[in-house]
């Protein structure tokens, strides 16, 4: 009886710890691969904001930029797939490549544009599936700021790193396919210039 019941516990204790490592590896994040910034003012009589995407060379090779543009109601607008390829630069408007061709309709005045860094999936890009993260694309934005008078002063920032859990990636990944599916050729941004 004492030896059933210690193989008992045992065994409990062994499929807690099983659970426990698989619930962290379910939650596994990934870090130097996904970059956050927002845009304002976007609308004429303002000047167009960019976005400067580089890949410096970790991988040596090309990688994508799996593109995501949210208006400010959270909504995904418009979403893309961008290779980079090593030393590449990658210039996108916000106007005309990111926010010109919503699936609503509605071009996007304010929002936040996210940027996975990922290996090439497809010919060359797929944001919709099979996103790999992988490390090391960098980008700039500038920001239209409020006018003052009739100029529009002008920032430009990095885009902030954050961590990108597999949740936030698979509804990146299910809303681009929904768009993709269902948008007839709205919601999906180009790409720029660059290679």
């Amino acid at each position: 009886m004492k030896l059933t019941f210690c193989k008992t516990v045992t065994l409990a204790l062994v499929i807690v710890g099983l659970c426990a490592v698989g619930a962290g590896v379910a939650s596994a994040q990934t870090t130097d691969t996904y970059w956050v910034n927002y845009f304002s003012n976007n609308a004429a009589p303002a000047p167009d904001e960019t976005v400067r995407i580089d890949n410096p060379g970790l991988t040596y090779g090309t990688l994508c930029a799996m593109v995501y543009v949210f208006a400010a109601d959270q909504q995904l607008s418009e979403c893309c797939g961008c290779s980079d390829t090593h030393n590449g630069l990658r210039t996108l408007s916000v106007r005309s490549n990111l926010t010109s061709n919503p699936l609503t309709g509605v071009v996007a005045t304010t929002g936040v544009i996210k940027i996975v860094s990922a290996a090439v999936n497809d010919s060359p890009c797929d944001p919709t599936a099979a996103v790999s993260p992988t490390a090391n694309l960098r980008a700039w934005a500038t920001h239209v700021q409020n006018p003052v008078g009739t100029a529009y002063p002008i920032t430009e920032t990095e885009f902030s790193a954050s961590t990108l859990g597999a949740t936030e990636l698979a509804n990146l990944e299910a809303q681009c396919a929904f768009i993709s599916i269902l948008g007839s050729g709205a919601g999906i941004c180009s790409c720029g210039t660059g290679d």
